[in-house]
Formats: structure tokens, C-alpha cells, sequence
């Protein structure tokens, strides 16, 4: 079942990717059902807060009628960053499961792990590296070509 939700997040990822945003992609389900699927918006939202994580989060919340996740797992294609990890805190979403991990944001164990804050309401349980391969490597193919198009630009 993992796989199948981290694959629906690697779609929004590639949907994230077909119009120039950061390829992130995030699947919020509940038993057996998706109740949101997002991808990153912040470049064409211009909002810093447009993450997939946080996009979903609000979807999610909308469509049960309450703030409180409880019973729900995330599936993010990226480790979540301090902010994401936060909303997810906040809404008690059961589970959290990543694909690639973040050495620059990663807030379930890449750079420090949020779980060890001692006094926080809730902890998730975290699974980190469902798909690694495929989550990492969308995102190195879209710098990578980010770095390619800005450095012919340059010529």
C-alpha cells in the first residue's frame, strides 16, 4: 500500500514538475481513501507556504469538516521541512511517510529530527525512504536541467 500512495505522490510530483515548480508531490489518505493530493504551487502562487504538505494538509481539512487528522497518513515525495513538519504536528497525522531525504530541510532526521523535541502534543510515527530512487531522482533531474537551461542562458 505505501508504494501505491508514494506513486499517486510521485504523479502530483510530476505534475509540480510540468509547469516549472519544485517536483514535490504529497497524498493524504484515511483507511483506504485519498482525501487530497497536491503538488508544490509556491512559484506560481507566489506564497511561501504553497508546499505540497501544507496544500494537502488544508484540502484534507476541508473535506472532513475539522483541523484534526487523526487516523491519517501523509505521503510526500520529500522528507517535510521544519514548516511542514510543524502542520502535520499540528493536524495529529498518524503517519508520515517520505520518499527522498532532505540534507538541506529535512526535519524527520536529515538535518534534526523533529520527534526528539521533548514536550511537543504529537508525535507521528515516520518512515522515511519509501521509493528513495525515483522521489531522489526527479528532483535531481529538475535541477539538474534548471542548472543546465540557467547556465546556457548565460552564454
Amino acid at each position: 500500500m505505501k508504494t501505491k500512495y508514494m506513486e499517486i505522490a510521485l504523479e502530483e510530483a510530476n505534475k509540480a514538475r510540468e509547469i516549472d515548480e519544485v517536483p514535490i508531490g504529497c497524498v493524504i489518505v484515511k483507511g483506504n481513501q485519498i482525501l487530497s493530493k497536491t503538488h508544490n504551487l509556491r512559484h506560481t502562487t507566489k506564497r511561501a507556504i504553497a508546499h505540497a504538505e501544507i496544500l494537502a494538509i488544508d484540502e484534507a481539512c476541508k473535506k472532513l469538516g475539522t483541523w484534526y487528522l487523526d487516523g491519517c497518513d501523509i505521503y510526500v515525495t520529500l522528507e517535510p521541512c521544519p514548516m511542514c513538519a510543524g502542520a502535520i504536528m499540528q493536524s495529529r497525522i498518524s503517519n508520515v511517510y517520505f520518499g527522498a531525504y532532505d540534507s538541506k530541510g529535512g526535519s524527520y532526521g536529515s538535518n534534526f529530527n523533529i520527534n526528539d523535541v521533548k514536550g511537543l502534543n504529537h508525535y507521528p510515527n515516520v518512515e522515511g525512504g519509501i521509493l528513495k530512487e525515483k522521489c531522489s531522482n526527479i528532483i535531481k533531474e529538475y535541477f539538474k536541467t534548471k542548472r543546465k537551461n540557467n547556465n546556457e542562458s548565460k552564454v
